[in-house]
């Protein structure tokens, strides 16, 4: 039963950093300057999920395999007046759907409640195990 835990522990923790992603995302949606103040806009970064952890060769839970950026290319605005702009005026700005954004961060949360209950669930069997025994 303590793997049940184990389990539901892992694909919190999956959710978690989904979310930490998401919310990256959305905050970064109109950045269009790197860390040293040069033009780089903003790449969306999503996690891949893989099976288990090979480092235990445990199969069960959950884990983030990788952690990728899209490479889609920038969305272009017309700002002939920014100092970014490109010969033609446009700007890129980074390819982020808010929408999109928010639904994935819907699905996250349900998941990680789901989660949540799969822990609550355990830890009733484990009561009634003991009340059992006692």
């Amino acid at each position: 039963m303590f793997n049940t835990l184990d389990i539901s522990t892992s694909g919190l923790v999956a959710q978690r950093l989904r979310l930490d992603l998401i919310s990256a995302n959305l905050a970064n949606q109109n950045t269009i300057l790197n860390a040293q103040g040069e033009y780089e806009p903003f790449q969306r970064r999503f996690a891949l999920l893989g099976a288990g952890d090979p480092a235990l060769g445990d199969p069960l839970g959950v884990r983030i395999a990788s952690i990728e950026t899209d490479d889609a290319p920038p969305i272009m605005k017309y700002e002939p007046d920014s100092p970014y702009a490109d010969e033609e005026g446009y700007v890129g700005y980074p390819n982020i759907n808010g929408i999109v954004e928010l639904m994935n961060a819907m699905e996250a949360t349900r998941s990680y409640e789901a989660n949540i209950t799969a822990i609550e669930a355990t830890k009733s069997m484990f009561a009634a195990a003991l009340q059992i025994l006692t």
